[in-house]
């Protein structure tokens, strides 16, 4: 079986491991994190990277603010008198931007790790480095594209690779919009919750897109997607 689920934003690792076990995540299943694990809340979702990074059967997709964070891995270098002078007016723009989106919380987190398992927190970047921005697989006889927030500027003629990783990262579709006719698009970013009252806290499924953002960090209960019969599990 494989699962897709997205924006834990900070959500404790026990809570995740709890819905994996009422869906009967086993060993021979896999499960696609559609991005955003990090920020918002509790520990800023550093021990569920942890926990993913010794996972052979769980993929995180980069979402925005995973590169959010990359784009802040300034303030993980050794300071010295030469690098205090490079923290020019663009980084600070980049930390303020990433700390106003809720990423004071995983900086903390990150930090303490630092001092205590400075080899993790390098194995945890890398990890985020590394992070593909889309994944296409099939499950129950249909073929799916899984991305973090849709495709911004989505043209049917338009080939995967010629997206930048903004479109995946940072599009915000309209509920009218229509993506692929025979692939399903999975993708979170924007809380269903933003589509009117009546989603919130639910997945929402189109004829030709799925929004599994059911808004975690607003106190909506995390949502597992089965893509093999397109199962939504709740915890």
């Amino acid at each position: 079986m494989i699962y897709a689920i997205s924006d834990l934003h900070g959500l404790e690792l026990y809570k995740l491991k709890a819905l994996l076990k009422k869906a009967n995540f086993s060993d021979n299943d896999w499960l696609f994190v559609l991005g955003d694990v990090i920020d918002r809340q509790n520990d800023g979702g550093v021990e569920i990277l942890k926990w993913l990074l010794g996972q052979p059967n769980a993929e995180l997709i980069l979402g925005n603010h995973e590169a959010m964070l990359l784009s802040c891995g300034f303030v993980f270098e050794e300071i010295t008198d030469e690098s205090v002078q490079k923290f020019d007016k663009e980084k600070m723009g980049l930390l303020s931007n990433y700390m106003l989106n809720g990423g004071d919380v995983t900086l903390h987190a990150l930090r303490d790790l630092r001092r205590k398992d400075p080899e993790k927190l390098e194995s945890i970047l890398e990890y985020l480095k590394e992070a593909p921005l889309y994944e296409t697989v099939s499950a129950g006889g249909k073929d799916f594209l899984l991305c973090h927030s849709g495709l911004d500027n989505f043209s049917p003629d338009k080939k995967i690779s010629d997206y930048t990783a903004d479109e995946f990262i940072w599009a915000w579709p309209e509920l009218t919009d229509r993506y692929f006719d025979d692939v399903v698009t999975v993708f979170g970013h924007t809380p269903t919750m933003s589509y009117g009252s009546k989603f919130k806290g639910k997945i929402l499924k189109t004829d030709t897109w799925i929004d599994i953002d059911v808004g975690v960090p607003y106190g909506n209960t995390p949502a597992l997607l089965r893509l093999d019969d397109l199962k939504e599990i709740y915890l």
